[in-house]
């Protein structure tokens, strides 16, 4: 009988689901901030490109703020 590795080991699958867990999040409130920012090219690249959430929470606290500082100078 074949055993699958999750089930031999089931502190991995804990970890697995706590990873899985944490980039969901982070990918869901960076999708959401960058569709009401209007960046589409953010939007689709962090849809695409799986980081276990390093970079949307980049987008989050970096890049987003970056855009928000260069459009309140030029207004």
């Amino acid at each position: 009988m074949q055993t699958t590795f999750f089930s031999d080991q089931p502190l991995y699958l804990l970890l697995f689901l706590i990873v899985m867990i944490w980039s969901f999040v982070w990918k869901g409130i960076a999708l959401w901030k960058s569709a009401r920012d209007g960046s589409k090219p953010w939007f689709v690249v962090l849809l695409l490109v799986n980081t276990i959430g390093i970079l949307e929470i980049l987008y989050i606290y970096v890049f987003s703020k970056m855009k928000k500082e260069q459009t309140q100078t030029t207004i």
